[in-house]
């Protein structure tokens, strides 16, 4: 009656990704970091040049492996593969922001760093990640990012 009558709903809006919102905003993928969170991180280290990422990979630059080893983060520059013959870096596009998020060793490298640090803490049952108040602050200064 309702389609006879003209009447019609309006269309559901369209979400890509989890519905959780913790899992949108920070989360493990596989043993890397993902979210909106994770591309914000590695926007920013492609806009301060200390990541080159294309369809194909990533390059960590010099200034990028300065940066790295501030936060405690040892990977070298150029070099094509990680522990037992692990891609260095490549992008890997985050399934909530539909836009890449770091992978490879040295997205487990960083996730690794955030975990030791205590930035992130894991949530049970779960693959989300709770920012903590250091982390909160890690990525207000390390890069300029609000993780509110």
């Amino acid at each position: 009656m309702s389609v006879a009558a003209g009447a019609t709903r309006p269309p559901r809006p369209v979400r890509v990704g989890p519905r959780d919102q913790a899992l949108r905003r920070l989360r493990t993928c596989y043993d890397h970091l993902a979210g909106r969170i994770a591309v914000a991180m590695a926007d920013r280290m492609v806009e301060r040049r200390e990541l080159e990422i294309t369809a194909d990979g990533g390059r960590l630059t010099e200034s990028g492996a300065a940066f790295l080893d501030t936060l405690g983060v040892t990977l070298r520059p150029g070099a094509p593969e990680g522990p037992r013959g692990r891609i260095f870096c490549r992008p890997c596009v985050d399934w909530s922001e539909r836009r890449p998020h770091i992978a490879g060793a040295l997205g487990a490298a960083l996730c690794e760093c955030c975990v030791r640090h205590n930035w992130v803490r894991r949530q049970e049952g779960s693959r989300a990640l709770a920012i903590t108040p250091a982390g909160d602050r890690a990525l207000r200064e390390f890069f300029g990012l609000d993780a509110g």
